[in-house]
């Protein structure tokens, strides 16, 4: 799997993001001086979160037999202390379905231990950035 970001437009900051065959778009909000035409990478990296959780759920719930049959998880940010190095999520789970108390805990439990909670808050990420020595291009 490779994404792929490429710039839009010249003149502004929207750019296609590229995910085998799935397209996305990113862009800065107005008050960065953007267009705000769609989400900023900000919010992908929450929504990362929010999909997994319910992902997981839905799928740990098939497999264990549980009737779950929806979620719903709302993710707010603070990203007030960003710059000292503080990003807090505040993640809100709805489950949907006739379950039971043990059930609701249970899936608590494993909503945490999704793998993009587990890569956020437990893994060590390297990243490398390398200057294309490609075409030359305007």
């Amino acid at each position: 799997m490779t994404v792929t970001v490429n710039t839009v437009s010249a003149e502004g900051f929207r750019h296609s993001v590229q995910i085998d065959d799935h397209e996305l778009f990113a862009d800065l909000p107005t008050s960065l001086g953007g267009e705000d035409t769609a989400p900023e990478p900000h919010d992908y990296f929450d929504a990362a979160l929010g999909a997994c959780k319910a992902l997981t759920l839905k799928l740990y719930a098939k497999k264990k037999d549980i009737p779950l049959t929806g979620v719903t998880v709302e993710v707010k940010r603070d990203n007030s202390d960003e710059q000292k190095g503080k990003y807090a999520l505040h993640v809100k789970l709805t489950l949907k379905g006739v379950l039971t108390d043990a059930q609701r805990d249970e899936l608590h439990r494993v909503a945490d231990r999704c793998p993009i909670h587990k890569l956020m808050t437990s893994t060590e990420v390297s990243i490398e950035t390398h200057l294309s020595e490609g075409a030359f291009s305007q």
